[in-house]
This record gives structure tokens, C-alpha cells and sequence, in this order.
């Protein structure tokens, strides 16, 4: 698909990606709840915390359709379903039409997961736990949506099934998406980062001291005192615990660039030209020029998953792009 470049602008008062970012994280409010959680069990004894929500016949955005579908929702590092993001483009798909499952990534909701593997961006099996528990509802249709990691995740679970991917997955977004993992580590670790480390690596630490008192054979967090970057965390963590040699060998398996060529399904990836998080590797414009069914969108701005708009509703661009996305092929057949 040919590559396009949104004509999407910040509000004049948001100048460049830091700004556009930390208003997202910082200020943004969005009104709306799920309505149920759900717990559903993994294969290796864990467990999944899922957030769903309906639409409702009233709302004046509805599209009624024959199809019943679904929109399966991945976050971002040290993220949950409940971060204004995951919330925001859950209100934009419901108001068009679509049941939504917003899924917490391993621990990351409000209790610790039970085994010593942690989530990580190329834990495909969780999010194919997740797309077969939600396809076993009766669902003729459904679309895939990811945030940063799960992005990442999202676009690794496409390429890695390629044709043979369950025909009821009809489209997918992924949004802010470091499809380069090394690439992107070593910018996020960049001197003008070093914020957004700090910011990640608190919460970070949390998890690796609440693992280190559960697990204490196996996790010791006095090995955070000489983690200094994300990929020092790897390196010490991710890995090990998830069967990598290293923070290379983790990056080289779970980065999705390699399997883009694979996706068999229309796909938007939009990564805003001014994110702070993504090096020129993350935005892969020859292979998009070449492929029939991904769409690489690259605006001027919106930062790292802060697409701000100014619309009466509180939408970002982000969502309004998605939400047109993944609703424009409306009638699909029945599944049998």
C-alpha cells in the first residue's frame, strides 16, 4: 500500500513530540468504564485479566451490522487496560459498533501473575490465549489493536501466521509501534529520554520486588541497583526469566520488522514522525511500499501515542483513524 501521511495537526498550543506525549500521559481524561472483567486461565498455569464492553443501542455513532465483532486490545510497556488510551480508543470503537476486549498483559493488572515469566513484546501465545477465548463467543469478525509493546506484539502475531491466520481476524492497528525493539531501546535511552526511563524503571522496579518476594529462588531484585537503562532491565530481567540468552537475543525474536512482509490482513501501523521513542529503523517505508495490505502512516506530529485533537468529544486522532480503519469493511461472511 502506498505510504500516507495524515494530515493530522496538534493543537497549536502542544509544539513537539515531548510535549504532545507527556500531555497524553499527564492531563488526558476520558469518561468511560468497562463494563465486566473477566479472569480466563493460560496454558502454563497464569492467569489474563480481560475488560469488556458492548455497545449501546442508543449511541448516536452506532452501526448496526449482521456480524457480531469484536476489537481485541493490547497496551504498552507497564501499562493496563484502565491507561487513558486503552480507554479512549475502547469508547471510539464502541461508539462504532464494536464489542471490545481490552486485556491486561501479564501482572499488570491488579494482582501479581502467579509464575516467574514476566510479559514481554513478543509474547504472541498470550494474545493468541486471548483472540481464541474471545473468537469462542460467537464472533464473526474481529480486529486486533496495539499500543507501543503491544503494537509490537500485535504485528509479531500477525507475521508469524502469515496466510494461515484465523479468518475472522479481519483487520488490525497498531499504534506507536517500535518495530525495531534494539533500535528503539537504545533511543529511549537517549540523554533527552532519560525521563521517560526513570519513569518506566519505578514501576519496573515495583514488579521486580513484589516477583523477587514471591518467587526468591528464582528472582533477585538486588540485581536492579546496576539497572540504569531499559536495556540494562532486560538484560537482567526480561530475558532470563523468559528464556532469551540476553537483551540482544530478546530484541532479535520479538521484534516484529522481520515478519511485517508475512501479515495477510489489512493493517495500519501509524507512528508520528516526531515520537521520541522510535529511531528511523521503526518506521519501514520500503517494505510498506511494497506490500498490498499494510499501510505505514506517518503524521508530522503526535508524539508517542499522544495524536491530542481538539474534537468535542475528547477523541484523538489516533482513535478516529483506527475506529474508520477497522469499520470500513463492514459486511463480512458469515464464519462456519
Amino acid at each position: 500500500m502506498p505510504v500516507v501521511s495524515s494530515s493530522y495537526e496538534s493543537p497549536a498550543w502542544l509544539i513537539g513530540g515531548h510535549a504532545q506525549t507527556l500531555y497524553a500521559t499527564l492531563f488526558r481524561t476520558v469518561d468511560f468504564h468497562y463494563e465486566r472483567r473477566e479472569r480466563i486461565d493460560t496454558p502454563d498455569g497464569d492467569f489474563l485479566d480481560l475488560e469488556w464492553t458492548h455497545p449501546r443501542d442508543d449511541d448516536s455513532l452506532f452501526e448496526p451490522t449482521r456480524i457480531r465483532r469484536v476489537a481485541i486490545l493490547t497496551h504498552g510497556l507497564e501499562g493496563s487496560a484502565q491507561r487513558n488510551y486503552m480507554r479512549g480508543m475502547s469508547r471510539a470503537l464502541v461508539r462504532h459498533g464494536w464489542d471490545v476486549v481490552a486485556w491486561n498483559l501479564r501482572g499488570c493488572s491488579d494482582e501479581l501473575n502467579r509464575t516467574v515469566p514476566t510479559y514481554h513484546s513478543g509474547k504472541t501465545e498470550d494474545l493468541e490465549t486471548v483472540v481464541q477465548h474471545a473468537l469462542s463467543k460467537g464472533y464473526g469478525r474481529a480486529a486486533l489493536v496495539g499500543f507501543s509493546l503491544g503494537g509490537n506484539m500485535t504485528l509479531k502475531y500477525l507475521g508469524e501466521r502469515g496466510a494461515s491466520v484465523d479468518d475472522r481476524i479481519r483487520r488490525a492497528v497498531a499504534i506507536s509501534t517500535p518495530v525495531d525493539l534494539e533500535a528503539s531501546s537504545r533511543q529511549i535511552s537517549a540523554r533527552s529520554n532519560w525521563h521517560y526511563t526513570q519513569y518506566f524503571l519505578r514501576s519496573l522496579r515495583e514488579t521486580v520486588r513484589r516477583k523477587a518476594q514471591m518467587h526468591p529462588n528464582t528472582v533477585d531484585a538486588s540485581i536492579m541497583n546496576g539497572v540504569r537503562t531499559l536495556t540494562d532491565f532486560d538484560d537482567a530481567f526480561t530475558a532470563p526469566l523468559n528464556g532469551f540468552r540476553d537483551a540482544r537475543d530478546y530484541y532479535r525474536q520479538s521484534s516484529s520488522k522481520p515478519l511485517l512482509e508475512n501479515i495477510a490482513i489489512p493493517t495500519l501501523l501509524l507512528n508520528a514522525a516526531n515520537d521520541p521513542f522510535l529511531p528511523d529503523t521503526c518506521y519501514p517505508f520500503d517494505i510498506a511500499r511494497r506490500h498490498d495490505l499494510l499501510t505505514l502512516d506517518v503524521p508530522d506530529e503526535g508524539g508517542h501515542v499522544g495524536f491530542v485533537t481538539s474534537e468535542p468529544d475528547g477523541a484523538y486522532f489516533s482513535e478516529i483513524r483506527a475506529a474508520r480503519f477497522l469499520s470500513s469493511q463492514v459486511v463480512a461472511p458469515q464464519h462456519t
